[in-house]
Order: structure tokens, then sequence, then C-alpha cells
């Protein structure tokens, strides 16, 4: 499984708005919340894993 890393650019209600930082990409992917760390917040870092995000 490949592993990917993102920032969170932005929080809106039950969706956070992701932006790839292992590459060169404008592409902001949109992803719910609840598939996310609780306690994430602007600027946070994720890896995303087998089929999970966790906090850098």
């Amino acid at each position: 499984m490949e592993t990917f890393y993102y920032e969170v650019v932005g929080i809106d209600g039950d969706y956070a708005n992701l932006k790839r930082t292992d590459i060169e990409s404008d592409e902001i992917k949109l992803v719910a919340r609840a598939l996310l760390p609780p306690e994430i917040c602007e600027g946070s870092r994720l890896k995303y894993e087998w089929l999970q995000y966790t906090l850098e």
C-alpha cells in the first residue's frame, strides 16, 4: 500500500480540505471529518496509509 502525506488547509463543518504535501499538486481533497483524527485543526499534517489517516 502506498503512503500519502497531506496538510489540512481548511475545515468546513463536517469536512476538511486536504492538500498533498509529498508531491507538487494544487488539487484539494474534500474528506469527511469522521474519517480523520478528532484533534485535527488547520495546519495539521496527516499521513494516509492502509486506508487510515493519522497525525504526523
